[in-house]
This record gives C-alpha cells, sequence and structure tokens, in this order.
C-alpha cells in the first residue's frame, strides 16, 4: 500500500460527509479508543496486527481476511496488544440513508444485514485470495474518489455497490454449501474445486484422484467448454491473483506462496508473459496518488 492512501488515524467517530467515507490506516501507536457506537453502518477490513475487537462487549481475536459488519448503535473497539506489527485496516463509512438506498435496489443487497442480525454474528472470514479481490475494491474505491474525470462519483458508488455484493455472496456461499455443488456438473465442480484450493496442488493427476474420474475426460472437459487446458487456466487465474495481490502491494515473495507457484523463475516468466512487464517493475510503476482526504 502506498504511504500516499493512508490516513492518520484520528479518534473522530462522526461522518464529515452524506453518504459515504473510506479511510486506509496504517499505525503502530494508537491512542486508546473508548467504547462507542456510531449512527452509521461501519465495514472493517482487517489486514495486519495483534488485535482484538470488542463488540457488544464481547472480544473477537482478529486475522488477515476478516471483515467485520458493525450496524448502527453497536457498541465496539479495537484493542490492540503489540505495537511491533504495524496495525493496518480499511475502515468504510455508510451513512444509514445511503445504505438503505442501496438496499432498495435489490433483494440481494439485504442477505447481508438480515443474517447477520438473524444470527447475532458480526465477523466475517475470508481466505488470502477472496480478500485480495476484496482489497482491490477497497483501492479501485479509493483511486475513484481521487480520480479527476468524469463519472468518477458514479462508478465510487458502482464500486461500493460491487463491494456489498461481494461480501453478500462469499457469505451466501459459506452458508450455503450444498447450494455451490447440488447439480453441477463435472467441469462446474473443478471449477469451484479450483477456486477453494488455487494455493495447493491443482496438477491433472490431483484433479483426478479428487473427482473419481481419468485426468483425460478433465482434460477434454476443460477444452471442450473453455478451449484451454486445465493447466493455462490455473496459470491465468493464479496471475490473476498475484497481480490483485501486487496492486496491494503485497511482498513479491509473499504472493508466490499465496497462489501456488513453486519458485520465483516460473511466476517470474508466466507473469513476464501474461502482462508484458516483470513483477517488480509492475509494482514499481504503479502511479502514486494524492495524499487521502475525507471524501467530499
Amino acid at each position: 500500500m502506498k504511504k500516499n492512501l493512508q490516513t492518520a488515524f484520528q479518534t473522530r467517530q462522526y461522518m464529515l460527509t452524506k453518504d459515504y467515507e473510506i479511510y486506509y490506516y496504517c499505525d503502530r501507536d494508537l491512542p486508546q479508543v473508548a467504547l462507542h457506537a456510531h449512527d452509521f453502518y461501519e465495514f472493517y477490513f482487517f489486514l495486519e496486527g495483534m488485535v482484538h475487537i470488542e463488540i457488544d462487549h464481547t472480544r473477537y481475536p482478529l486475522s488477515f481476511g476478516d471483515v467485520i459488519f458493525i450496524p448502527p448503535k453497536i457498541a465496539h473497539r479495537p484493542i490492540l496488544h503489540s505495537r511491533e506489527l504495524p496495525y493496518r485496516r480499511f475502515v468504510l463509512w455508510l451513512s444509514d440513508a445511503y445504505f438503505r438506498q442501496i438496499l432498495s435496489l435489490s433483494p440481494d443487497y439485504r442477505f447481508l444485514p438480515q443474517y447477520m442480525a438473524s444470527h447475532n454474528n458480526y465477523i466475517l472470514h475470508h481466505d488470502r485470495y477472496t480478500f485480495n479481490t476484496l482489497q482491490s475494491l477497497l483501492l479501485r474505491l479509493l483511486e475513484e474518489l481521487h480520480a479527476d474525470q468524469f463519472g468518477c462519483r458514479t462508478q465510487a458508488a458502482l464500486c461500493i455497490q460491487n463491494l456489498l455484493l461481494q461480501i453478500s455472496r462469499v457469505l451466501y456461499d459459506q452458508t450455503h454449501p450444498k447450494a455451490k455443488s447440488t447439480g453441477l456438473s463435472l467441469y462446474q465442480n473443478v471449477l469451484h474445486y479450483i477456486e477453494e484450493h488455487i494455493e495447493e496442488d491443482l496438477s491433472l493427476d490431483q484433479l483426478a484422484a479428487v473427482f473419481y474420474v481419468s485426468k483425460y475426460h478433465i482434460a477434454h472437459t476443460f477444452r471442450e467448454n473453455l478451449g484451454v487446458s486445465v493447466h493455462q487456466y490455473i496459470t491465468k487465474k493464479r496471475l490473476a491473483l498475484c497481480r490483485e495481490a501486487l496492486l496491494g502491494h503485497q511482498k513479491i515473495a509473499e504472493t508466490i506462496a499465496s497462489f501456488g507457484f513453486k519458485d520465483y523463475s516460473s511466476f517470474y516468466r508466466a507473469f513476464k508473459k501474461q502482462y508484458g512487464i516483470s513483477p517488480k517493475a509492475f509494482q514499481d510503476s504503479l502511479p502514486k496518488r494524492a495524499e487521502h482526504r475525507s471524501p467530499l
């Protein structure tokens, strides 16, 4: 994450704008935050640190990929246990009126708040590659709020809607496991398995062992549906996820380990062939942004 996208932390717990505000924080020495509640919705995306969050007088440990959904009038506060690691997170605030406006667009948006309220649950856990998708949407939203071009406000609104829909979709899949596999073809089930195990060995032999079919049948099914080999699909999928991680300024070594590349040389060759630039040059080329200010 570029330093110039960061916001200096302050204890303000009210919105300066009518609809939404988003912040990226990276701190080591924070003032103690008192237990507090808002009259707006807060989405909190945890990246790094030794932190618990207290919600309604219950404390929860946090790990990378956790998303906390805090409705209005719910008391909460972060508790920082160590200053050795940086405390990194995104915070998105949505006014009650703006959130209700989004909910009115489709019943799909209502699944998240209804499920969380009925189960008295506030924390959603995400694996690394799913969370990197959310992080890329958050970065896009920050970029749009700094953009001086036609349609940036409209695009920012679409980013927020897409972000909420993505969170809701992951929650739905987590809470309806049978819905993901019932009636799906072999091809669809293999696609889903690849999505869920992208960091593991995904050779044809491994996939054949998982689905109890010959590797030649899987290879033929992929060619017939996608026009590419299983290996080509997995490589492109991994590269796309790596690119998103690099956009989030994850270290190259961590990216390789996260998405199944066995060594740097194979990752380097594949990345340069796909995008025409080396991983390091790509990350170094990311444009600098203006200092973050509160959205208007």
